[in-house]
């Protein structure tokens, strides 16, 4: 009897660890079973497309048709023998760099107007927010019977002042300008974002600015430009992005017109894809697109180094 107790102590101490160990592989299954909505959602939805893309990226899919492998002849296409890709690419450039610094200052001197403590501050604060909720599409077309030529309201105030009058969206030198203006108007969400990180500012940072004699513009630069430099260098790593991605305005708007002073980036992946049906070619573009975004991004993440200061 003594032999037989002793033979069956040690399993009995070990039940407490195999128990353990059932409820934590109980616990993961769990886990698991909560998140397996999201993670089949994420399988289907996002990592198979992005897959597919890459391989209809290495063929010639014309949509109708079954894909035909072509290796990276697409890409090599791309970037030696399609001038419009280097067009609109440059297209692109140049609108993210003419309007990345107008929407991000704008934002900023909105937010500064806005962080006073003044009464009925708050109905402001909306109402420059609201455009920035305003469907993409109905903004655009609000901005076309606005820039209209003939009855639009920019050129109803501009003759009044005795202005000259352009064409806007129909003269290929005004159709870009009036593209950034109508991205300045819905910078409120910038603006947001910025008057929250003014906000956070610490006054004793001002105070002790003030005791060693700095002026507002010096306080302005010394102190709110680096404690809102985490909050600047979100807007921007957000804002190369879209601007890479520009797409909604341009194809309500103008189609990529006039001649071809509008058509952006994304535009012509589009028209590759579901106008000229070469959905290889279209998905080529977009990982080389993914490639130049990806790039930018890692370039301001590490130029963020010497420019960006975190509290503490």
């Amino acid at each position: 009897m003594q032999t037989g107790l002793q033979n069956t102590t040690p399993a009995s101490d070990t039940r407490p660890g195999a128990r353990a160990r059932r409820s934590a592989r109980r616990r993961v299954w769990t886990g698991l079973a909560f998140v397996s909505p999201w993670l089949l959602g994420f399988l289907i939805f996002t990592l198979y497309p992005v897959m597919s893309s890459f391989w209809y990226s290495l063929t010639d899919f014309p949509v109708l048709q079954p894909p035909r492998y072509v290796g990276f002849e697409n890409y090599r296409t791309l970037l030696f023998a399609d001038e419009y890709f280097w067009r609109y690419a440059v297209y692109n450039t140049v609108f993210m760099f003419l309007e990345l610094p107008l929407g991000i200052g704008m934002g900023l001197a909105l937010a500064l107007l806005l962080n006073q403590k003044l009464k009925g501050i708050a109905v402001f604060r909306a109402l420059l927010y609201l455009p920035a909720v305003v469907p993409a599409v109905a903004s655009a077309m609000l901005w076309l019977w606005i820039y209209n030529p003939q009855y639009g309201l920019a050129n109803a105030v501009l003759g009044a002042v005795g202005l000259p009058r352009p064409g806007w969206l129909v003269d290929p030198q005004w159709a870009k300008p009036a593209m950034i203006g109508m991205d300045v108007w819905t910078v409120g969400g910038g603006m947001i974002i910025t008057l929250a990180g003014l906000q956070s500012v610490p006054g004793h940072l001002y105070e002790a600015a003030m005791l060693d004699g700095a002026g507002a513009w010096k306080r302005f630069l010394h102190v709110t430009i680096p404690m809102l430099s985490p909050v600047l260098f979100f807007q921007l790593i957000m804002g190369v992005i879209g601007t890479f991605q520009y797409f909604t305005n341009a194809m309500v708007m103008t189609k990529g017109g006039p001649q071809l002073s509008t058509t952006f980036y994304a535009l012509y992946l589009f028209n590759n894809a579901f106008q000229y049906f070469k959905m290889g070619y279209a998905c080529a573009m977009a990982w080389i697109l993914f490639g130049l975004t990806l790039s930018l991004s890692l370039l301001v993440m590490w130029s963020s180094k010497r420019w960006v200061h975190y509290d503490g």
